[in-house]
């Protein structure tokens, strides 16, 4: 079999129309390179076909169906909130990406909860644990609200969005941000602690707003389990963020800003050739939602004027991989641009998805249901605790014929 396959073969295969072949591969089910005899045209991975024909045929059975909720390329979570088009995230119908042009944080958290009226965020008296700003102190802070947190049961919108917008306020003071007279915003707070002028607060503005959300991510997922429960929406935050930390999620840019120190020390053409001869994968490069590139990325770079060696830097991968920069890059280059603190990237990423985060809790609990997956077990047989089958059957026979004598007893 053909590795890559044209358009026409992909649909025939699937019995699908053109515009479905390109939903999968937006959903990153289908992988897709441009045709070498055509630029114009592409050309899709044939395994990748083969696999979705495969899952057609086996029909929609329960455990299948079970597996592919939690582990499938298809969605499984009804959600108002976030959704993908023609390769752009769309929060609750308006363009995100046009939203960073001008938007706050405030108004993409007024949009995302659905909230009749604006929000704001302030902490008021919520305490911050530790000396130092930084990830220990915005961790520590929530889950010391998490131990004594009220739970979200029972309670109306807007009361959970003035919790809400106390807890984003709490994170961004944990990452450093200050309240003075002159900044009313939280992008403007961020950028009073971090010491930058109105140019550098207008950037992190706009990496906020394309940041807020991304649809049912691991760590979203994660907040409406916790969500489900009835849990406080501090712990319900805290469950979110803590899942966002990993390097694979929304800690990816701290692995971006290694590879960046690299280039300062050794030069692009030795840190790029020592990732290609060692099969080591360059971080922040590639979507799986974004075949064609990170629109949040080509947003943020477009605006940003980073250091010449990492712009070097950025255009060497792309020319040898073919991979566009995703918005792990685009942060890190932020942060450099602006001589931001170390956990800067992170600190940006936490403080805006924690309003993603909280509108999927506030959305779940509307819902009603504790979200319980059911496994598939995989581990040793079982020890047999029932009766042997030929004594259940011989018992099974003896109560029969006790009630068939008991029977002929009445009709005599």
């Amino acid at each position: 079999m053909r590795n890559w396959i044209t358009l026409t073969e992909a649909a025939r295969q699937l019995g699908v129309q053109a515009q479905t072949v390109y939903a999968y591969v937006s959903r990153g089910a289908i992988a897709v390179m441009p045709d070498p005899q055509d630029p114009r045209k592409s050309l899709y991975r044939a395994e990748d076909v083969a696999g979705l024909y495969r899952k057609k045929q086996v029909g929609r059975k329960r455990e299948a169906l079970a597996a592919g909720m939690i582990f499938g390329t298809e969605p499984c979570i009804y959600s108002g909130i976030t959704t993908f088009s023609k390769g752009r995230p769309y929060y609750r119908g308006r363009d995100g990406i046009r939203l960073a042009d001008t938007a706050t944080l405030e108004e993409v958290a007024t949009l995302l909860w659905n909230a009749r009226a604006p929000i704001s965020f302030d902490a008021g008296d919520l305490p911050l644990h530790g000396d130092e700003r930084g990830r220990q102190c915005a961790f520590t802070s929530l889950a010391a609200l998490a131990a004594s947190g009220h739970s979200t049961l029972g309670r109306t919108d807007s009361a959970l969005h003035v919790e809400a917008g106390r807890l984003v306020a709490l994170i961004a003071q944990a990452f450093g941000a200050r309240r003075d007279a002159t900044a009313s915003t939280t992008h403007e707070r961020l950028a009073l602690g971090w010491r930058q002028d109105r140019a550098g607060a207008e950037l992190i503005r706009r990496a906020m707003v394309l940041v807020a959300d991304h649809e049912i991510t691991s760590s979203a997922f994660a907040a409406r389990i916790t969500a489900s429960t009835g849990a406080s929406l501090p712990g319900c935050l805290l469950t979110g963020l803590a899942t966002l930390s990993g390097p694979l999620h929304g800690d990816a840019s701290g692995r971006v800003r290694a590879v960046f120190d690299d280039v300062g020390r050794l030069g692009v053409e030795q840190v790029v050739a020592h990732h290609l001869q060692s099969a080591i994968p360059i971080p922040g490069f590639g979507h799986h939602l974004y075949p064609d590139g990170d629109p949040r990325a080509a947003a943020l770079l477009e605006v940003l004027d980073p250091p010449a060696e990492l712009v070097a830097f950025i255009d060497k991968v792309v020319e040898l991989t073919g991979l566009q920069p995703n918005i792990d890059v685009a942060l890190a280059a932020l942060s450099a641009q602006l001589a931001l603190p170390r956990e800067a990237s992170f600190a940006l990423f936490a403080t805006a998805r924690s309003v993603g985060l909280l509108a999927h809790c506030i959305e779940q609990l509307r819902v009603g249901k504790v979200i319980r997956p059911r496994s598939r077990y995989t581990g040793r047989a079982l020890e047999d605790a029932a009766p042997p089958a030929d004594d259940a059957e011989k018992t099974l026979d003896a109560a029969t014929l006790e009630k068939n004598r008991l029977f002929k007893a009445v009709d005599s």
